[in-house]
């Protein structure tokens, strides 16, 4: 009896991360943009299987996993917003050693700063003006 309970206890632990999830970010940038950062990352972080990609609607699914965890299959779509674009990543699980948004956030992150042009720094006058 003992180790029925704990059986049907583990296998619920087990089983409520596996539910499917949309989660919903803001980007402060246009969804072109942030839709060239995703593809990005889905093509070359080596992370990813593209199953369907499409341009024109700016959604793609993906798979990710390997052995030990077994494939998953993810979808991301852009949205244009007034205050700027939002991205939705459905994920087929989350739990367990697993956090496939917030990789896959992290990774578009990363591609996003990699593309954002960077400061050029302050150049200094060559000739400072005299003291009075």
């Amino acid at each position: 009896m003992k180790r029925f309970v704990f059986v049907t206890v583990l296998l619920s632990f087990v089983a409520v991360p596996s539910f499917c999830k949309t989660h919903k970010e803001m980007y402060q940038v246009s969804c072109k943009v942030l839709w060239s950062a995703v593809k990005d990352t889905l093509r070359n972080s080596g992370k990813y299987g593209i199953l369907a990609i499409s341009d024109s609607e700016m959604t793609a699914s993906y798979n990710i996993g390997g052995t030990l965890t077994g494939k998953r299959v993810n979808t991301v779509v852009l949205n244009e917003k007034s205050e700027g674009c939002e991205m939705q990543v459905q994920t087929a699980y989350s739990g367990l050693g697993n956090n496939d948004e917030g990789d896959f956030k992290k990774r578009v992150d990363e591609s996003l700063a990699k593309q954002q042009p960077q400061p050029a720094p302050a150049k200094k006058p060559e000739n400072p003006p005299p003291a009075d």
